[in-house]
């Protein structure tokens, strides 16, 4: 089944790409979510009528984003957290600590684009995280967890 999706789809592709996928799943999951359409002819060239159009202003946000990609890497996250004994985290950290070290940074970014490399961290020390701007910009954050002032 050939479908056009609507928004991004983890795994499966981002917001306008023409995607095959099992009956089951796009009849029962992706169609009624609101995530995808049928790519019927007539919805392909309404897309590609639209995709011409958003090519610039396409281009304009890649530039955005490669700008605030340059930004982030330039960044020195550093993340408090309790300690326990030696370097184990009470806790842990995860994208959420990273979005809002970025926020207090001053770079709005969402949780849901940003992957810590290896998941949770629950121990001191340095570590990475990337950071997906743009479906064709993403960029590698290092950052260090280090112990919370008592």
């Amino acid at each position: 089944m050939e479908l056009i999706l609507r928004q991004d789809v983890e795994g499966l592709g981002f917001k306008d790409d023409i995607v095959t996928v099992k009956n089951g799943y796009g009849r029962n999951y992706l169609i009624p979510q609101g995530e995808a359409i049928l790519a019927t002819s007539s919805a392909k060239k309404v897309l590609a009528e639209n995709l011409k159009q958003r090519a610039f202003k396409e281009q304009k946000i890649v530039d955005d984003a490669n700008k605030i990609a340059e930004a982030v890497k330039a960044l020195e996250i550093k993340i408090a957290a309790k300690v326990g004994t030696g370097d184990k985290l009470f806790g842990s950290v995860n994208n959420i600590n990273v979005a809002d070290a970025l926020e207090k940074a001053g770079h709005s970014i969402d949780k849901k684009f940003i992957n810590v490399i290896g998941g949770s961290v629950k121990r001191l020390g340095k570590y990475n995280a990337v950071v997906r701007l743009h479906r064709e910009v993403s960029v590698d954050l290092a950052f260090e967890v280090v112990p919370q002032a008592k």
